[in-house]
């Protein structure tokens, strides 16, 4: 969509995308080629190295300045990118969350491993349901801080993330340019489950497993790091150090991204002033132009 505008307008495209920071993630994460980003000046793409963490804070300490430059360069920044908590946090700002806390993360992975994580999804409902029901019962990585932030502090994270988004974007977006705000959002969701289908098929044959292999023999890399939490990436991980076979590998890669769609889907439909376009009704040219 951002290359079909950039044939129509002087853009640069901005990468709003956690996955697509890292250097030696390219297929799993659907980062544009080589060529594309020769065609359009694109940012914050092969950025980072996976064994770096990249956060909220850091894409808006990245983000701000280089909004700022494109501007002032007259071309037209396009924010583009499937992570939503990125855009919240350019909208919303940052709350003021506590920092991790080792002794405890490691107490709650103690109590995960004997338990399970769908019991410490059900702690989460009973503190914080709001954001349990958010969640799936095997999100490792987000149960574990919000059970973090809720024992540190006492509160719920879903009390302490602001919700009036209007007013934070009044408050906090950090540019004078007012921006529009545009989705692709398919209505079948059948349409979208098939196109789903079609991405990981192409991913597998491009060689997903061979490129997951090459961060795994690194050696300095761990599954707990963000990097390898993305979906897919965590998935192979699991089938290289053998707790997973080739064929659940690609089950459970698919059940975790048809939940992703859904959980950005819940996210684009909630947020106010969005203008959408269904891309199963039409082509992503058609709707460019």
């Amino acid at each position: 969509m951002a290359l079909a505008l950039a044939e129509r307008l002087p853009i640069e495209i901005v990468s709003v995308d956690s996955g697509m920071v890292y250097r030696g993630m390219d297929i799993g994460t659907a980062k544009p080629t080589r060529q594309q980003m020769q065609q359009v000046p694109h940012h914050l793409v092969d950025v980072h190295d996976p064994a770096e963490p990249f956060s909220a804070a850091l894409f808006l300490e990245k983000v701000r300045p280089l909004v700022a430059d494109i501007l002032q360069r007259d071309k037209l920044p396009v924010l583009v990118g499937g992570t939503m908590l990125y855009f919240r946090v350019l909208v919303q700002g940052l709350v003021a969350l506590p920092e991790a806390n080792a002794a405890l993360r490691a107490r709650l992975d103690a109590e995960a491993a004997e338990l399970g994580w769908p019991m410490l999804h059900a702690r989460l409902y009973r503190v914080d349901p709001q954001t349990a029901l958010r969640l799936s019962p095997n999100d490792r990585q987000r149960i574990q801080r919000a059970l973090e932030i809720f024992e540190l502090t006492g509160v719920p994270s879903s009390v302490l993330y602001r919700s009036d988004a209007e007013d934070a974007d009044k408050t906090h977006w950090p540019w004078p340019n007012t921006p529009l705000w545009f989705a692709l959002v398919p209505q079948d969701r059948s349409w979208l489950h098939r196109r789903i289908e079609q991405r990981l098929e192409v991913m597998w044959q491009a060689g997903l497993v061979q490129e997951v292999e090459a961060l795994y023999q690194r050696g300095d890399l761990q599954a707990q790091l963000p990097a390898l939490r993305a979906v897919g990436y965590r998935q192979v991980w699991s089938y290289l150090q053998g707790t997973l076979t080739a064929a659940a590998m690609r089950e459970q890669t698919l059940y975790a991204t048809r939940q992703l769609a859904k959980r950005q889907l819940t996210w684009l439909r909630s947020f106010r002033g969005m203008i959408t376009q269904d891309p199963g009704a039409c082509s992503v040219e058609e709707i460019a132009a």
